[in-house]
């Protein structure tokens, strides 16, 4: 790709945001704030289709084919495991994606519950 001014800012961002991030407490927030959007759009998800009765069985599947890829992307990315035996963390991508994936079945498996009872 070209070193145009655009690729030099975003660049510059990208790098800017990846040093941000690397703070231990701004991971883990972002890793939570992560799993409760997605705890919320498994509660819209349930609202939405419930409310028409109609898009059931395509919700369902768009959900499942998401959880199923994202389980596809993170588990099979290698990590490395450094000199003193421990292992390198996933990416901040990969693990807010988890987290947001968790979230969602979560959410449903309460909503789930909720209609259970």
């Amino acid at each position: 790709m070209q070193n145009t001014r655009l690729s030099q800012i975003v660049n510059i961002n990208i790098r800017r945001l990846s040093q941000w991030s690397s703070n231990p407490w701004r991971r883990t927030s972002l890793i939570a704030i992560s799993l409760l959007l997605g705890f919320f759009l498994a509660s819209v998800i349930s609202t939405s289709t419930g409310a028409k009765s109609e898009l059931d069985i395509l919700a369902a599947a768009i959900t499942v084919f998401f959880v199923e890829l994202t389980n596809r992307f993170v588990y099979s990315q290698k990590r490395l495991t450094r000199s003193d035996g421990t292992i390198t963390p996933r990416p901040l991508t990969s693990e807010m994606l988890n987290s947001l994936k968790l979230g969602i079945t979560y959410g449903l498996f309460l909503e789930a519950f909720k209609l259970g009872s």
